[in-house]
């Protein structure tokens, strides 16, 4: 049984004491693969390294997170496309619209968006949406919006840290993206309960976003790939199935969003 985590940021400071033990224990488990998430060009060094050390078990993406746009966001987008244009990458992300923290550069965020939307659709890569609510903004509706006013031809990836209605999770897999399913799955009053009983297998992928976000019952504590069991355990026993079905399918539904430049990592490859 192999699972893969399509979201965690590994190359975080809080890893840097016991990076390769937190690496052993995630293949102890069976995470094939991990997926890494950008964030601005202060991220950019470590990503690279893990990449460097292992290219076909840590996979990068590129990005500019929408917590990290300020009033420099032009110069960080320029980075960003320095490096998808020198470097071989899986994804862009981490993307999107993050209304929780501070309103201050929201319309920025959305050329932010906007502009990495479009990236993707010429590059063929698949995009890590991070989707984030907050005063009074539904950010998950106002970037499904943008979506479908752009139109871009065959622009497909996840959700990273689903947690909307059913409707909402519908209305994502009508756009072509998976909803990606992480630690929140598992808390008491996260509602995702109400949620992952009724929307298909083929619709999902796993992940953690360590450091943060740690399952129960490791919540509140710092949280890494090799959890992402848990997760799956918590999504089998919503569908009242087996964990193997559960990491049978979100692991084939994550490969087959990879870009052809990583046709090597495809099983018979």
């Amino acid at each position: 049984m192999t699972l893969i985590d399509t979201h965690a940021h590994i190359y975080d400071s809080q890893f840097d004491e016991d990076r390769d033990k937190m690496l052993e224990a995630a293949e102890k488990q069976q995470i094939s693969q991990i997926w890494m998430p950008n964030c601005a060009k202060e991220t950019v060094d470590g990503l690279m390294a893990l990449d460097d050390q292992y290219p076909d078990r840590c996979l990068p993406m590129m990005g500019l997170h929408p917590a990290y746009v300020t009033d420099t966001f032009e110069e960080e987008l320029a980075a960003a496309e320095d490096q998808l244009n020198r470097n071989a990458f899986m994804a862009v992300g981490e993307i999107g619209l993050d209304f929780y923290w501070d309103m201050t550069f929201v319309d920025q965020q959305f050329v932010a968006f906007e502009t990495q939307l479009r990236w993707a659709a010429e590059q063929k890569l698949p995009v890590s949406m991070h989707t984030r609510s907050g005063h009074d903004r539904n950010a998950f509706a106002e970037a499904a919006d943008l979506i479908e006013k752009l139109a871009l031809p065959g622009l497909t990836g996840i959700f990273h840290c689903f947690v909307g209605t059913l409707d909402e999770a519908n209305r994502a897999i009508e756009l072509g993206f998976k909803l990606g399913i992480g630690g929140v799955s598992t808390f008491k009053n996260g509602g995702l309960d109400k949620v992952l009983p009724h929307v298909g297998l083929d619709h999902l992928v796993l992940e953690t976003d360590a450091p943060y976000l740690a399952p129960v019952p490791y919540r509140g504590k710092r949280n890494e790939p090799a959890f992402i069991r848990l997760i799956a355990q918590r999504v089998a026993d919503l569908q009242h199935i087996h964990i193997d079905d559960v990491a049978r399918h979100t692991t084939a539904n994550a490969l087959s969003l990879l870009p052809a430049l990583y046709t090597n990592l495809l099983p018979n490859n």
